[in-house]
């Protein structure tokens, strides 16, 4: 039972790092398409697109961050 868990958690984990990717960039973009079909300025796009993978990546650092931590507490904690 436990081994089924940890694959849930695992697969659970991997989704959340997609989303937190997949997300501000399709956001950013989607704003940036709107902007430049409002404004025509269509090269506003590449900007935003790039502001939201460093937005996503940066989701997911602070994310990968927080979970390595708590597996080094867990490790010191069953020591």
């Amino acid at each position: 039972m436990g081994n089924g868990r940890k694959v849930f958690q695992c697969l659970t984990l991997i989704l959340q790092f997609g989303l937190n990717m997949i997300v501000p960039i399709v956001m950013c973009t989607m704003l940036g398409v709107w902007l430049g079909k409002k404004y025509g300025i269509s090269w506003i796009t590449v900007p935003l697109f790039f502001m939201g993978a460093l937005a996503g990546f940066t989701n997911i650092f602070k994310m990968a961050k927080k979970i390595y931590g708590q597996d080094r507490e867990d490790v010191k904690k069953t020591k």
